[in-house]
């Protein structure tokens, strides 16, 4: 058998069809042992050649991959772009970052795409079982050295930053993205159709591990991850408000099915307000806007429940450097009105310290920051919640602590 430019050509003279190119992929892929776990999710979803796709395409449970582009490249190519939409459906992309495709549709494919194309890349640095595909003499697909190590969210906020919100194009060799993907498909997906695809993908991750256990071939600890169960942060936040105001309130959560993101709370009614609540926001420059409007909206909601008589947010570096209080009717519109201020070290002992010389003495403090002090954890004189962010290492010495991944926001 013989490999001519994008073709495969049997010893006898006939020529493949993209289909047959396409189903000869899938099985080298399944067959290899750095694939094993991985191979598993390609039994998800159908799998189609399609005149009308310009290279490949997933809606994150089928796959359709372009003829002409199937017949343009390599063997070696086309593996590196099944597993790429592979790796699409075992993280679900389209359902996990459905928030930025929203900001954005094209910032979020490349930012997908960068991670996955790294990953792709060291899996094959060796054996070169895929390579990125080569059409007309020239690589294709989006990989920059400078992602390494960044989850998706990350790399979005930067290709952001970069091109100001989209508005400028990106900047020269930056590249196109390898694929395209059916986000309008995936948000169209029913609730209890979101979480059984979920379930089905969590199933073939865990049967492919199993195998990929008994073959010795030492699993994939990205997709071991996937499998880590983990209480979403919101329902952590709203668990520590609840605990905080015991004898305080009867507020109770329903807790959300675990498998589905976008679960539902239902509180009950409130017996009581709560005192003040406190909000200490690391502003050395480690936490974007993007992150705090997100978990600021999401403690402001909390508040909607506990109903404190004011929340307070302290800004702070080295030291308290903006105070901001807030009544419950000023809430509202509070990610757009508050002004973050600082910028300097990192030194968390300032934040109680503050508080004491203002008489400030909450119910309870939530302490957004990055975890890399250059002090100690402090002294607190009232329960408090460490949101920790993109720092799984980091573990406070006092009060309680949620870490919360950029990807999950």
């Amino acid at each position: 058998m013989q490999n001519l430019g994008g073709q495969t050509m049997l010893s006898v003279g006939r020529v493949l069809t993209e289909e047959q190119r396409l189903d000869k992929a899938v099985t080298a892929i399944m067959g290899n042992i750095g694939y094993i776990a991985l191979g598993a999710v390609l039994m998800i979803g159908e799998r189609s050649i399609k005149d009308d796709v310009p290279t490949a395409n997933t809606d994150g449970r089928n796959e359709s991959y372009g003829r002409e582009f199937v017949a343009s490249i390599s063997d070696s190519g086309l593996r590196y772009v099944v597993v790429h939409e592979c790796k699409h459906k075992a993280y679900r992309h389209l359902i996990t970052w459905q928030h930025l495709w929203k900001i954005n549709a094209h910032l979020a494919n490349c930012a997908m795409d960068f991670v996955i194309n790294l990953e792709i890349e060291d899996e094959n640095k060796d054996s070169k079982f895929c390579t990125r595909p080569v059409i007309d003499g020239k690589v294709i697909g989006l990989l920059d050295e400078k992602y390494r190590g960044m989850d998706t969210a990350q790399v979005f906020w930067l290709l952001h930053e970069e091109t100001d919100g989209g508005k400028n194009p990106p900047p020269e060799g930056w590249g196109e993205p390898t694929d395209t993907h059916g986000w309008e498909e995936a948000e169209d997906m029913s609730a209890e159709d979101t979480e059984a695809h979920i379930a089905e993908v969590e199933g073939a991750i865990r049967e492919g591990l199993t195998v990929a256990g008994k073959l010795g071939s030492g699993g994939d600890r990205n997709l071991e991850d996937l499998l880590e169960t983990q209480v979403p942060w919101q329902e952590q936040l709203r668990d520590f408000m609840y605990e905080t105001c015991v004898g305080k309130d009867r507020a109770t959560f329903k807790r959300r099915n675990r498998r589905f993101p976008r679960g539902v709370f239902m509180p009950s009614g409130i017996a009581e307000k709560v005192d003040s609540l406190v909000f200490a926001v690391d502003t050395s420059g480690s936490i974007g806007q993007p992150e705090l409007t997100v978990i600021l909206s999401e403690v402001v909601e909390v508040c909607r429940v506990a109903t404190p008589s004011s929340v307070v947010i302290l800004y702070w570096d080295t030291e308290v450097c903006r105070a901001e209080k807030y009544e419950m009717h000023e809430l509202e519109g509070i990610a757009k009105s508050t002004k973050p201020s600082g910028g300097g070290g990192t030194t968390v002992e300032c934040v109680p310290k503050y508080m004491k010389d203002h008489d400030i003495k909450p119910q309870a403090t939530i302490i957004l920051t990055d975890g890399y002090l250059g002090g100690s954890w402090g002294a607190w004189d009232c329960p408090t919640l460490w949101c920790i962010l993109d720092n799984k290492s980091a573990n406070p010495s006092v009060g309680k602590v949620m870490h919360i991944q950029s990807r999950d926001l």
